[in-house]
C-alpha cells in the first residue's frame, strides 16, 4: 500500500471503477435477487447481460476481462515514456519493475483462483486467472513500448493476430486443430492439456493419469498471443491520450479506431468464430473496438466535458482495482452479516440470501471507501 500523489487520467480511474463495480458489486447483487424476484423482464436482463456466452458469440459480460487488459495497457505510456528508446536511461531498473509486476500479478492470480492458499499441491493450478493474462500481456507490451516505435508495435500486433489464427487454422496435432474450433477439438485446448497437464484448472490425477474437468474449456497458453494484443491495443489508446493533440481530436480518433475494429472483428467473425474462451483473433479485435469506444466516451465525458460530479464515486473501485478484485475473490464477509442479521431470515423469506449478499458487498465497499479516503492504494 502507498499514498497516491501523481496526477492521473481520471476517466481511466472511473472506467476501471465501472468495470470493477459491475464485477464485484452489481453482478453479485443482481444474481442474489435472481431467484427471489418473480419477473421475466428482470430474469431476461440478468441472463442476457451478466452471463458469458457458453462458446461462440459475445455478450456484454464477456467485456469484463478484455476491458481490464485494455486498461492495463493504457497505463504503459504514462508510466514508461521516459524510458522509451532512451539510450541513457537505466533500463535494467525498469525491466526489474516490469518483471516484479509480472510475478506479483501471477501470484495474486493463483491466490484469486483459490488453489494457492489451500497449501495443497493437488489443488494448485498454474495459469487460470485474468490477473495472469494481464501479467503476460503487460510484460510483452511494456518491453515493446520501451524499445520499439509505434509502427513496429502495430505490426507486431497484426502479425500476432495472424499467427494465432494461422496456428488454430492450419496446425493439426493428435486430432486437435486444423481449423477445428470446437470445445474439445481446437489446438489451444491441446496445448493447455499437454503443457499444463494436472496443473490445468480443475484437473486432477486419476488412476489412469490426468483427468480434465469436463465443462472447462478456457485456454491460456496459446491464447497468450492475443492477450498481448489486447494489452497492446490499450497501449495504443494510451499513446493517443498522451499525445499533444486536442482533446476533441483524441476523442474522435479513439471512437474511429473503435468503430473500425468492431467492424473488422465482426467481418472476420464470418470465418474465424468470435470466441472468448479461446480468445480468438476476431474476438480480440471486437473487444478492443468496444474498449476503444468505452475509453473515448469516458474520456470525453469526464476529462473533456468535466462531467464527473456523479461519477467520482467509481474511483473508490478504480483506484484500488487489484485489491478490490482480490478481496472479492478471496474473502467472504457473509459470515459476519449472518452472525449479526441471521434472525431476519424468518421475515425476509426468499430475499434473505439477497440481503446477506448485500451485507457482504457493503463490507467490501466500506473497506475500499476507508482506504480511498486515506489515499491508500495497492500498487503492483
Amino acid at each position: 500500500m502507498k499514498k497516491e500523489s501523481n496526477q492521473r487520467l481520471e476517466s481511466l480511474d472511473i472506467l476501471r471503477g465501472f468495470d470493477l463495480f459491475c464485477l464485484v458489486i452489481l453482478a453479485p447483487f443482481l444474481w442474489s435477487l435472481y431467484a427471489a424476484v418473480d419477473s421475466d423482464l428482470f430474469s431476461s436482463f440478468v441472463r442476457s447481460c451478466f452471463v458469458h456466452e457458453a462458446w461462440e458469440g459475445f455478450s456484454p459480460w464477456d467485456m469484463v476481462m478484455p476491458l481490464f487488459m485494455f486498461m492495463s495497457g493504457i497505463t504503459i505510456p504514462f508510466a514508461l515514456s521516459k524510458y522509451r528508446q532512451n539510450k541513457t536511461a537505466d533500463k535494467w531498473s525498469v525491466y526489474k519493475r516490469i518483471f516484479k509486476r509480472f510475478i506479483l500479478l501471477w501470484i495474486l492470480g493463483m491466490i484469486c483462483q483459490g488453489g494457492l492458499l489451500s497449501l495443497n499441491i493437488d489443488t494448485i493450478y498454474l495459469f487460470t486467472n485474468t490477473l495472469q493474462a494481464i501479467a503476460v500481456g503487460y510484460l510483452v507490451s511494456a518491453i515493446l513500448f520501451i524499445n520499439c516505435s509505434l509502427r513496429t508495435q502495430i505490426i507486431f500486433a497484426i502479425v500476432s493476430l495472424l499467427v494465432y489464427w494461422g496456428l488454430m487454422e492450419f496446425v493439426s496435432i493428435g486430432g486437435y486443430g486444423g481449423g477445428d474450433y470446437s470445445q474439445t477439438g481446437n489446438l489451444a485446448e491441446w496445448v493447455d492439456r499437454t503443457v499444463l497437464g494436472r496443473f490445468r484448472d480443475g484437473a486432477h490425477m486419476g488412476s489412469d493419469g490426468v483427468v480434465f474437468y469436463e465443462g472447462y474449456y478456457y485456454t491460456w497458453i496459446l491464447s497468450s498471443i492475443n492477450f498481448v494484443v489486447m494489452v497492446l491495443s490499450g497501449s495504443f489508446a494510451g499513446q493517443i491520450l498522451k499525445a499533444k493533440n486536442s482533446a476533441q481530436k483524441k476523442s474522435v480518433l479513439l471512437l474511429s479506431i473503435g468503430a473500425a475494429l468492431i467492424l473488422t472483428g465482426n467481418i472476420l467473425g464470418i470465418w474465424i468464430p468470435i470466441n472468448k474462451p479461446i480468445f480468438s483473433s476476431s474476438m480480440t479485435l471486437l473487444a478492443s473496438g468496444y474498449s476503444f469506444i468505452l475509453m473515448a466516451v469516458f474520456y470525453y465525458v469526464v476529462d473533456v466535458r468535466g462531467c464527473r460530479k456523479y461519477l467520482n464515486w467509481l474511483k473508490i473501485f478504480g483506484m484500488n482495482s487489484i485489491l478490490a478484485y482480490v478481496l472479492s475473490c478471496v474473502v467472504n464477509f457473509s459470515c459476519i452479516v449472518t452472525q449479526i442479521f441471521g434472525g431476519t431470515e424468518q421475515y425476509l423469506g426468499e430475499f434473505y440470501s439477497a440481503f446477506i449478499a448485500v451485507g457482504n458487498l457493503t463490507i467490501l465497499f466500506i473497506i475500499l471507501y476507508v482506504l480511498y479516503k486515506k489515499k491508500l492504494f495497492l500498487r503492483v
